[in-house]
């Protein structure tokens, strides 16, 4: 598969600042613009990313981005995925790239979350699996990965306190990141001392939910050269995979597993093949990459995409994490940005922050948390309703 390059990024700190999302887009597209040397007018394609708690405009991010920043007649889209919108938005603008439809893309996703857990929009619903699970069993996310923990430490026989140092790791990441919401650094006993949220995770275990913004500048390589950047770096392969049936792990937002038939051996798990599809697709494999990005919407998740990713096989995260193999110094570091724990969820933009955070690693840009050496950086996602989201960035 063609590449594309990445000239700019750019991200609005993360926080709970309760002004308007597209704030936030703008103020993210701009510093990407702006990194990128390359003036709102020669933008060709807008790709958004979706927010759907915002008001009406949240559902045509595309437009509202583009009208905010000023319409100049360039092409529009909006993704929606979940959690994985901004890899979904990125596909968008790269095959307009690769078909020769434009030279130059805007992908940009913002979003202002509201106070408490993630839920469903207002209303009755009673053939919306999302709206059901709240009103019949009330499994907010966190429910969803405490199952996942207690299954991983039945599996694998994983502890709390491995759990723990993922956030202590991160947390020593972040320190070095002015971009997070949550720059403190944490000890062990500062995560066993937090209060239980949904056992066995407590509240350091888990992300909260934020206000923040992410923008990509994105390129054909002719493109590129043309504004002298010979060697930038490039998006090789994005992964929006589906599920494939049977699926036996209940995941968000679904309130059982496929049926398995008897005797039937199921295929690779749906965040296996996330990992698969995105490596082959750049021609490359776990062994090649320097630096991760992954979704650690709990401590415990971090673990799996290790797993899921080919850093390690299965029940081998532990002592990758122990060994200090993901942290930055380590052989793999993950999460040297802090990860989504130390961010929070900003729905529609976390899957473009995980790319400019990997650019700046790949550039050598990240001060106090770069990765030595980062030639190859892999980020991980997942949207609800089986979004799968990964992208592989390279030098």
């Amino acid at each position: 598969m063609d590449e594309i390059a990445v000239l700019g990024v750019g991200m609005h700190p993360w926080g709970k600042w309760g002004r308007n999302f597209v704030e936030y887009g703008v103020a993210a597209a701009r510093d990407a613009l702006a990194d990128a040397g390359v003036d709102y007018s020669e933008i060709s394609f807008v790709s958004g990313a979706v927010t759907v708690r915002c008001g009406y405009p949240g559902y045509v991010a595309g437009s509202t981005f583009a009208r905010a920043l000023g319409f100049t007649g360039a092409q529009l889209a909006s993704s929606y995925a979940a959690c994985a919108s901004g890899s979904s938005a990125l596909q968008t603008a790269r095959g307009q790239i690769l078909s020769g439809a434009c030279d130059v893309a805007l992908v940009v996703g913002a979003d202002t979350t509201p106070k408490g857990f993630l839920a469903p929009n207002t209303g009755d619903r009673p053939d919306d699996i999302d709206w059901l699970r709240f009103r019949l069993v009330g499994a907010t996310n966190p429910v969803y990965f405490g199952l996942h923990a207690r299954r991983r430490m039945e599996l694998h026989g994983a502890t709390t306190d491995d759990f723990a140092m993922v956030k202590v790791k991160n947390s020593r990441h972040s320190a070095a990141n002015p971009r997070a919401r949550f720059t403190k650094e944490f000890g062990l006993d500062d995560v066993r001392a937090s209060p239980v949220v949904s056992d066995p995770l407590r509240l350091l275990d888990i992300c909260t939910t934020s206000d923040g913004g992410a923008a990509l500048v994105v390129s054909s390589l002719d493109y590129a050269r043309s504004r002298g950047c010979a060697d930038p770096v490039r998006v090789a392969a994005v992964a929006t995979v589906s599920p494939s049936h049977p699926d036996p792990i209940i995941d968000l937002p679904y309130l059982a597993a496929d049926s398995v038939p008897p005797g039937a051996e199921p295929g690779p798990a749906f965040k296996e093949s996330i990992g698969a599809r995105v490596y082959a697709e750049a021609g490359l494999g776990p062994d090649d990459v320097d630096v991760a990005e992954v979704y650690d919407l709990s401590t415990a998740m971090e673990l799996d995409w290790y797993e899921q990713l080919g850093f390690c096989g299965p029940g081998q995260a532990e002592r990758l994490l122990r060994d200090g193999d993901t942290a930055v110094g380590g052989r793999l570091p993950v999460n040297p940005s802090g990860g989504l724990g130390a961010f929070g969820e900003a729905v529609p933009a976390q899957a473009i922050a995980q790319v400019c955070e990997l650019a700046w690693q790949l550039r050598g840009q990240a001060g106090d948390r770069q990765v030595d050496g980062a030639r190859v950086g892999i980020s991980a996602n997942q949207g609800l309703f089986g979004h799968g989201s990964a992208v592989i960035v390279r030098r």
